[in-house]
């Protein structure tokens, strides 16, 4: 991934979508290009906060790692969700403290978390025994939470059962941790990625809430819940606004964790996917045969470098050209790669104009989360996603 760093526009300029299109317009791009406009970032973090009130917010370092992101949120006030050496590494370089940084992943290799604890990091995940051992043995006496799988979601990408452990699990690991002379300070979950409605999270936090009671009752006196990401982004479906989704959500928290004295957020799709616009190509249009119901449209990019995230089709990418005044019709999307895999749309096809030919652009909106990072780094011979930052 290549990030360049483009001077800001002059204040006057515009409102941030048209300063982001403006930007995007005004220029040629011979590979797909993802733009990111750091103003929106900043719109975003102060909408999350003004809902989250008390809550800090650990923006989750995946979901765009760019160096100018991290920065712009260190002046901002933000904490950060680390999957990783390298993030934390990052987040360290950009101003983070380290006691702002928590290592969020559960799946850690021994020598990071020496190094990670020899950096001042104290906040550590963990979901299992062997976990719990490698962070006592190379992190003594730090910070624990144990991570809560999550069977009840009604987002739009529910995660699977690869993090988290059961009720019965979490209570023996908080026992464990003490026993090992850690510091278990309580649980964390994710509700599950792009968990549209504020609503859509009471009966996670139901079933979360439950455990959070059982384990105190059990004479833990646990100070911390982490909620995780599933902060929305727009892809086509309506989505609460920002400041009153993070609102009604903390209000549901606050109602159910008692003595909570710290409560963790992690957005990273709904502090970033906003923020950016993939500048695309269309590379062919074709039908297989005078029989095929809808076209193949395949575009300079694909699930390969960089949207990974169309995976069963979960994540709806919204698709602009200069052709949209034209009549429309359903097209199967795909990817440029020799990989039969690579396709985007066909379950459900997406709409484009029928004049749509090689050679137009395409943007593909709300693309600032989960793009760069995904994208691989040559897979046959096609450039990773550039990364520009206005």
């Amino acid at each position: 991934m290549t990030v360049h760093f483009a001077p800001q526009a002059a204040p006057f300029a515009i409102a941030q979508q048209s300063r982001l299109d403006s930007y995007v317009a005004s220029r040629s791009f011979d590979k797909p290009t993802l733009v990111m406009d750091l103003d929106r970032v900043s719109d975003q973090f102060r909408a999350l906060r003004a809902g989250l009130g008390r809550a800090d917010i650990h923006y989750a370092v995946k979901a765009n790692p760019a160096r100018e992101i991290i920065a712009r949120l260190v002046d901002l006030g933000s904490h950060f969700d680390a999957a990783s050496r390298a993030e934390i590494a990052l987040c360290l370089a950009e101003g983070a403290a380290p006691s702002d940084v928590s290592f969020g992943n559960t799946i850690k290799r021994a020598s990071d978390i020496a190094w990670a604890y020899a950096e001042g990091i104290t906040l550590f995940a963990a979901d299992a025994e062997e976990e719990l051992e490698k962070i006592a043995d190379n992190a003594p006496g730090v910070s624990v939470y144990i991570r809560l799988i999550v069977e009840v979601s009604q987002a739009d990408w529910p995660l699977s059962r690869k993090f988290g452990c059961d009720r019965d699990t979490a209570l023996r690991l908080l026992d464990y941790a003490k026993s090992l002379g850690l510091n278990p300070v309580g649980f964390s979950f994710h509700v599950g990625s792009q968990t549209r409605q504020a609503a859509m999270w009471a009966p996670t936090l139901d079933a979360m809430a439950i455990i959070w009671n059982d384990a105190r009752a059990a004479g833990h006196d646990l100070s911390l819940i982490n909620i995780g990401g599933g902060f929305p982004a727009f892809y086509g479906e309506e989505i609460d606004a920002p400041t009153a989704y993070a609102a009604k959500v903390i209000d549901m928290v606050e109602a159910r964790f008692a003595g909570a004295a710290k409560i963790m957020a992690e957005p990273g799709r709904g502090m970033v996917a906003e923020a950016g616009v993939i500048v695309s190509e269309v590379m062919l249009v074709s039908r297989k045969s005078d029989r095929d119901m809808h076209r193949w449209v395949y575009l300079d990019i694909g699930r390969f470098s960089g949207l990974a995230e169309t995976e069963g089709e979960a994540i709806r990418y919204q698709f602009e050209t200069d052709r949209d005044g034209d009549d429309m019709g359903p097209c199967i999307l795909a990817g440029p790669s020799c990989d039969s895999a690579d396709v985007l749309y066909e379950k459900r096809p997406v709409l484009l104009p029928h004049s749509l030919k090689s050679g137009d652009r395409v943007l593909i909106r709300n693309t600032g989360a989960y793009t760069s990072t995904y994208s691989s780094v040559c897979f046959n011979g096609f450039p990773p996603l550039d990364v520009v930052v206005i």
